[in-house]
């Protein structure tokens, strides 16, 4: 469907929240007797609605109780899993990304291929986590992103197309300048928004990217040369032309209290931050549309789909068995399901669970309709050797602020690669 294959705390905090919390594997935050299973997970906008289902399970469950972290947003989720880790307060299930994190954290995961959800799964969903024909993890669902735009915004600025290419994107940001509002919102504080998100567009840009990335691989593609990476630089030079004053102290909240309070007109961001929109301002008239790097129109009209994250088991938990029947509850019962899409609203990775566009809201349909469309690119940043997002972002930090041109920006993400690449 997709075409191609497609979030710090020291460790001595995480230590005694750990110990606070009673979060070590199997850990006894219940009453005596209780199976705990301990989550850490790191999708911060569902942390309520996560909440929640803890309710609704353990009063079906009996005997289990569930103790679930969430840290994302503006804490390196990463970072702090591997600090819980080298704590000795390993949960029983925590979320990591397919490809390099599948490998990274391979010798704690759980065999999940037996587990009945599994066949509904397809390929794209399946190969992130596959591992010599085994299956480790749990796909949430799929998500993707692209640029948020206000549509009133956009109506009363007399932006009456949406800008597929970079021409036509220039043309509304002045438009939507003239009417009073700033045309973008850019949380550049953010490093995955910067090394996840903004810098997968020119890897999944290009013709072949498998083959351009095994060809950084192997030494044979150079970075600064590509043209394609040089059209993702005007794009980024736009979005800090019609930005507001300081992208680099803009965080995630600041950025979705800006654009959700119609304070600013587009923003870079996927379906996944519909919850937190809701909450905000429930009336809000949102759309998603492409991030066009040329004057392309039918190449730019794209957006950008994965499997985020996976629910993974921890292969030393005592209470492992408890933990795969909780995936199994959350794909195949209607409580499970309704949690998935009309709670998280999510557009669901398993073909079992059917999601109502009123449920997943209008992002997410949107986002449906391009991945039904064919138009839809991969997550190719899940693929950078370990490191390289966080490196990139800190790259591109400093050209944002000033300090490196587009060639030393060019020249320094091509010596990053290979200085991170397994050679």
């Amino acid at each position: 469907m997709f075409g191609k294959k497609l979030m710090l705390l020291p460790a001595l905090i995480l230590s005694a929240a750990a110990a606070l919390s009673g979060c070590t594997s199997g850990g006894s935050a219940g009453a005596a007797g209780d199976k705990v299973i301990n989550i850490y997970q790191g999708k911060v906008e569902i942390s309520d609605q996560l909440q929640e289902m803890k309710e609704l399970y353990e009063s079906s469950h009996p005997g289990v109780k569930l103790n679930i972290q969430s840290v994302g947003g503006g804490t390196d989720y990463a970072a702090s899993l591997k600090s819980r880790f080298s704590a000795g307060a390993q949960p029983d299930i925590f979320t990591i990304g397919g490809f390099q994190e599948r490998d990274l954290w391979l010798e704690y995961l759980e065999d999940l291929s037996d587990q009945p959800w599994v066949q509904h799964m397809d390929q794209v969903s399946k190969d992130p986590m596959t591992v010599d024909g085994k299956l480790y993890g749990f796909p949430l669902n799929y998500e993707g992103y692209g640029f948020l735009y206000n549509k009133d915004i956009f109506k009363e600025a007399g932006v009456t197309e949406i800008p597929k290419t970079l021409t036509e994107l220039e043309a509304a940001a002045e438009k939507i300048k003239a009417a009073g509002y700033t045309p973008f919102v850019n949380a550049y504080a953010e490093w995955w928004v910067l090394g996840n998100h903004n810098v997968n567009v020119p890897f999944a840009r290009q013709d072949d990217p498998d083959a351009f990335m095994q060809a950084l691989n192997d030494g044979s593609a150079d970075i600064a040369g590509n043209e394609i990476f040089n059209g993702w630089l005007d794009l980024l030079d736009l979005t800090l032309k019609y930005g507001q004053a300081n992208p680099l102290t803009t965080d995630y909240n600041t950025q979705m209290s800006t654009f959700a309070n119609g304070k600013a007109a587009m923003t870079q961001q996927g379906n996944w931050v519909q919850p937190t929109l809701d909450g905000i301002n429930p009336d809000l008239n949102v759309g998603m549309m492409p991030m066009p790097i040329s004057d392309d129109a039918e190449a730019n009209d794209k957006l950008y789909v994965g499997v985020p994250i996976y629910w993974v088991v921890n292969n030393s938990s005592p209470v492992k068995e408890e933990a795969k029947e909780l995936l199994d509850w959350m794909a195949s019962s209607p409580e499970g399901q309704q949690f998935l899409t009309e709670k998280f609203q999510f557009i669901p990775a398993l073909n079992n669970v059917e999601a109502n566009p009123d449920d997943i809201g209008p992002l997410g349909a949107e986002l449906t309709k391009y991945i039904g469309d064919d138009k839809a690119l991969g997550w190719y940043f899940q693929q950078l050797p370990i490191g390289t997002p966080q490196d990139y972002s800190s790259l591109m930090q400093s050209y944002i602020a000033g300090r490196d041109t587009r060639e030393q920006l060019l020249k320094n993400l091509q010596a990053s690669y290979d200085n991170l690449k397994v050679r």
